[in-house]
This record gives C-alpha cells, structure tokens and sequence, in this order.
C-alpha cells in the first residue's frame, strides 16, 4: 500500500514530465514560425535586429513601426 508521500512524489513527476513536454512542444512552435521573420522592416526597410525576430516570431516590422501601427499612425 502506498503512502500519501508515494503518491505525491508520482503526482510531482506526472507533473514534471508534461511541463517539459508542453515547453518542448512551445520552443518547436516558435522556432518553426521564426523561420517567418522578416530580416527587414516591410514599413521602412530598415533590418529587423536578430534578438527581435527571435522573441517575436513572425515579426513583419521593427519596434518604431510596430508603435507606430499599434497607435494607427501606419
């Protein structure tokens, strides 16, 4: 028979392998839709720094263009 300190252990590593598995499959998804980043700004032309594309993904404008259009001044 097995204690409640059994059963929380197996619920913690039940737990632990789907956040992982959900991170993996998040870091999958963003890698694959960082392939459309655009390298430069389709506003104003100017390139889309790297660190932006990579935590943005899928980013079209760069950050001043991107305000601007969120502000509807595009």
């Amino acid at each position: 028979m097995t204690d409640a300190i059994d059963q929380g252990c197996r619920f913690e590593a039940q737990f632990t392998q789907m956040a992982v598995a959900n991170q993996l499959a998040a870091t999958a998804k963003a890698q694959a839709s960082n392939t459309n980043s655009s390298a430069e700004c389709a506003e104003c032309g100017k390139e889309i720094p790297e660190k932006r594309r990579e935590n943005v993904p899928g980013c079209k404008y760069c950050t001043r263009c991107q305000q601007l259009a969120e502000e509807g001044k595009l």
